[in-house]
């Protein structure tokens, strides 16, 4: 769903495991090191949210991009900076449930490895 007001749509967790495994989307997770290694989506892409207007260009061009954090707040954040740098709101997504709902629901999740 998307808001007037964003310049991306919210998801739930559910629906990003769909569009990850469609395979046009990538999720980017936008939390820090040691959140990271407590478990995070398996197949993610680790970038703090401190790192995202530095690193856009590291993000794919024509994938969905999936940004998640803790509780969907950075994940906003990081939403809005890569719309900001030029990215098409159709591809940005903010995983408004987050990591710990992920990981709740025993979707694939990766333990204790460094990005």
């Amino acid at each position: 769903m998307r808001s007037p007001q964003e310049p991306f749509s919210r998801i739930k967790v559910e629906q990003a495991k769909a569009m990850v495994e469609r395979g046009d989307s990538i999720v980017i997770d936008v939390r820090q090191r040691d959140e990271w290694r407590s478990g995070h989506v398996k197949g993610a892409v680790f970038m703090p949210v401190d790192d995202v207007l530095a690193r856009v260009d590291e993000l794919p061009q024509g994938k969905n991009l999936l940004f998640i954090c803790q509780a969907g707040v950075r994940s906003a954040l990081a939403c809005e900076m890569a719309a900001a740098m030029g990215r098409p709101p159709e591809k940005l997504f903010n995983i408004e449930e987050g990591t710990p709902v992920w990981v709740q629901k025993k979707l694939p999740t990766s333990y204790n490895d460094d990005p």
